[in-house]
């Protein structure tokens, strides 16, 4: 049975966000269809959505470790403190090159927020859910792992959303240089899914436990945005193993659909 199928209603609510019209998919027949071919740039302009995560009752210092392609402007849309202070914190030049893995000090942090940037373009006709299959991880690590798999641009996700673990935050959203670049992904070679699917990842083993609360607030907020800003229809927000051709029980057998389907009700 396919993932959409398996959310219940969210296929109908996502349907009622984007103004569709007809009938729910079959209960027992997955719905798919070929991705289309790529056409021209949608013409919105690039937006960049921001999410309060958390938010400190007084300004903090904190360490932040560096992930794959991240700057010191998105750290200060992160943080909500001024490039020049965390340049100055760290003894650096402004401009200068921070490199992945880097642990740099965010002085006087007044809340943590997700940042995510939404590119105009056509290709993206999917979101393909996925987990870790490991109980820990960040962005750092699964690119280092990933490059050793062959994957030689590295982390092979769009996004992947953290539980809390090697120090980042539970519920993080860390945007990955593939969508940052608009490249396509390495997260499902069937059903050209890498190049049209938008891969979303979410860090735990979810055969033997359940992803956070505040990681499947964050999954449906991140789905909510993709689904509105790309035109997404419902019968292709697929679990990895509900690709056709996936050889595979990722997201994992516990993943919660009901739970999702309900934080996108709310959310409507």
């Amino acid at each position: 049975m396919s993932t959409h199928l398996k959310m219940g209603g969210v296929a109908v609510l996502i349907a009622l966000m984007l103004g569709a019209c007809g009938g729910a998919p079959s209960p027992r027949t997955p719905s798919y269809s070929p991705p289309p071919p790529v056409g021209p740039s949608h013409p919105q302009r690039v937006q960049v959505v921001k999410e309060p995560l958390k938010v400190n009752e007084r300004p903090r210092t904190v360490v932040h470790e560096v992930a794959p392609l991240e700057t010191v402007w998105r750290l200060s849309k992160m943080y909500g403190v001024p490039m020049d202070d965390i340049y100055r914190a760290n003894g650096l030049k402004p401009g200068a090159v921070i490199r992945i893995g880097q642990k740099l000090i965010i002085p006087n942090a007044r809340y943590f927020q997700n940042v995510v940037p939404l590119y105009p373009n056509t290709c993206w006709r999917y979101i393909v859910i996925h987990h870790t299959a490991t109980d820990i991880g960040n962005a750092s690590l699964i690119h280092s792992n990933h490059q050793k798999r062959g994957f030689w641009n590295g982390l092979g996700y769009h996004f992947l959303i953290d539980n809390g673990s090697l120090g980042k935050g539970d519920g993080q959203i860390e945007v990955a240089p593939r969508w940052i670049k608009q490249k396509e992904g390495a997260h499902c070679k069937v059903g050209k899914m890498n190049e049209h699917g938008i891969g979303i990842a979410l860090v735990g083993d979810f055969n033997q436990a359940l992803p956070t609360p505040r990681q499947m607030e964050s999954l449906a907020r991140l789905v909510r945005e993709l689904v509105h800003y790309y035109r997404i229809p419902p019968s292709h927000i697929l679990g990895h193993g509900d690709v056709p051709g996936a050889n595979t029980d990722c997201p994992g057998k516990r993943f919660p659909w009901n739970d999702l389907q309900r934080r996108l009700v709310d959310m409507k």
